[in-house]
């Protein structure tokens, strides 16, 4: 009986640093993935390089690529969405202090989402003409948007569903500046 015991403790003790190799890959968050021309929208199957304004990409458990998003507020529609068709393991967004201007937003100056600051609710709409949820690095960078654009700086987890809709989040000036 006691070598039986020592058997299972000594399975159970090999096994249990397995176990936690595991637990520590599947937290691992995958990095950002450099846009090429490739990439499409997930809702608009269209190329993200043809649109201005800042992009997103979510990565989700057991997939090698992310979804691609042609505006920021899509990407956050998809995540409050029920559409959903995996586990969210990272979202990264365009970074506009990084950018070249509206136009160029970057191909490889991702952030965090969940680090990010979003300026909602200015006079700058999307790259497909709809409000925007507009992403910078900085608390400092978005202020410095604000100043020139109007709208409200928040956080990822704080921009309100009805501000994803635009019949019901019409621009802050009523017209889109697509200048930056």
């Amino acid at each position: 009986m006691k070598s039986a015991t020592f058997a299972l403790l000594a399975v159970l003790l090999l096994a249990a640093p397995l176990a936690a190799c595991n637990d520590q890959s599947a937290a691992v968050k995958p990095a950002a993935i450099e846009m090429t021309d490739n990439a499409l929208g997930y809702y608009c199957q269209m190329y993200l390089a043809d649109h201005g304004g800042p992009k997103a990409q979510i990565h989700e458990k057991g997939t090698e690529q992310p979804l691609w998003f042609s505006q920021v507020s899509d990407a956050v529609t998809y995540l409050h969405g029920s559409e959903r068709r995996g586990e969210v393991l990272a979202v990264y967004v365009s970074d506009m202090s990084r950018a070249r201007s509206w136009d160029e937003p970057g191909r490889d100056n991702w952030i965090d989402a969940d680090s990010a600051w979003f300026v909602i609710g200015s006079r700058q709409s999307g790259g497909m003409g709809t409000p925007e949820a507009i992403p910078f690095a900085s608390k400092e960078a978005a202020a410095a948007f604000v100043a020139d654009k109007g709208g409200n700086i928040v956080r990822l987890a704080d921009i309100p569903d009805s501000y994803l809709h635009p019949e019901n989040a019409p621009m802050a000036s009523g017209h889109s500046d697509m200048s930056m």
